[in-house]
């Protein structure tokens, strides 16, 4: 019995030591070697350029993507403006042709008639002058209020300037052709004469 409990004893020891050999070998794998260990610092060297380089391009595409949304609200704003520019002033190039033909209303009206069919044909002219201006008006058209006002370089024409005792300095004497607004905007300057 006492050689059993040697044997057993004997074949523990040897479990003991090879475990203990197995334990030393996992150690030492573990441990990497100088050559492992300078071409992991350069794979991480590698990686760490390779993310600087991702992120520079990451922050470059960031800020071409705010420069482009900030072109495209410019541009959506701008086109916004310039349509509800063209809806406000839709009717500036008929006012512009019908504005001479206005001015010939204006001279022909002015003209001294004394036989009946004349002056039916100047009241019916009148007509026509009046509903050309109501319909004018209907669209925000307005003439320029001139003589006697102070002289307004965005408001008036001066063609003559002459002396008159009547007047203050700089203020319009006289009109030769009407001025028109279309809402706010001048479509012609009123052609004028300015006092000195």
């Amino acid at each position: 019995m006492e050689k059993d409990q040697k044997e057993t004893v004997q074949v523990q020891e040897d479990v003991t030591y090879e475990q203990s050999n197995d334990s030393e070998v996992e150690v030492n794998e573990m441990q990497p070697s100088e050559g492992n260990l300078s071409t992991e610092k350069e794979e991480l060297a590698a990686a760490n350029e390779k993310i600087a380089e991702l992120e520079g391009k990451l922050q470059e595409m960031e800020h071409r993507y705010l420069r482009l949304h900030a072109d495209f609200d410019n541009f959506r704003r701008r086109t916004r403006l310039e349509f509800e520019a063209a809806e406000k002033y839709r009717a500036q190039s008929l006012v512009m042709d019908l504005l001479p033909a206005l001015d010939n209303f204006e001279r022909a009206l002015k003209i001294e008639v004394e036989d009946e069919k004349a002056k039916s044909i100047l009241q019916g002219m009148e007509m026509v002058y009046r509903a050309l201006l109501e319909a004018l008006k209907k669209e925000g058209v307005e003439a320029i209020e001139s003589v006697g006002k102070p002289f307004d370089p965005h408001l008036h024409q001066a063609v003559m300037q002459v002396e008159d005792s009547n007047y203050e300095p700089n203020t319009v004497v006289e009109e030769f052709q009407k001025g028109y607004k279309l809402k706010d905007r001048v479509i012609r300057p009123a052609m004028v004469k300015v006092s000195q």
